[in-house]
């Protein structure tokens, strides 16, 4: 498979762009949230809980590309720069500073 894009930096605006709507960034926000207590939970009663990860995480997401951005997710061609936009946003949005992003690479 050839990449268009060969580093994040490149990847970055794309994957903001597949993201311009607000409730999509949200679902992505609360699945990637999830997966943290889920993380614990399976540490402390049973590591078989672990496979509930990618169905949370990945299910929030494909759901809002889905049903309100009307979109492919991204994670089919680009898994690993998926997953790290996956995380930047979400980290992005608890700082209050993915907004920002979003005015800058969809108001091209």
């Amino acid at each position: 498979m050839s990449q268009k894009y060969q580093s994040f930096e490149e990847f970055w605006p794309y994957y903001v762009r597949e993201h311009s709507k607000p409730a999509t960034r949200i679902a992505h926000f609360v699945g990637t949230a999830l997966i943290f207590p889920v993380i614990i939970i399976a540490i402390l009663i049973n590591l078989w809980l672990l496979f509930l990860v990618p169905v949370i995480g990945y299910g929030f997401a494909w759901i809002s590309h889905l049903l309100i951005e009307k979109n492919r997710p991204a994670t089919f061609t680009y898994p690993r720069w998926s997953l790290i936009g996956d995380f930047k946003m979400f980290f992005l949005i608890l700082t209050g500073r993915m907004g920002r992003e979003v005015e800058r690479h969809c108001k091209q």
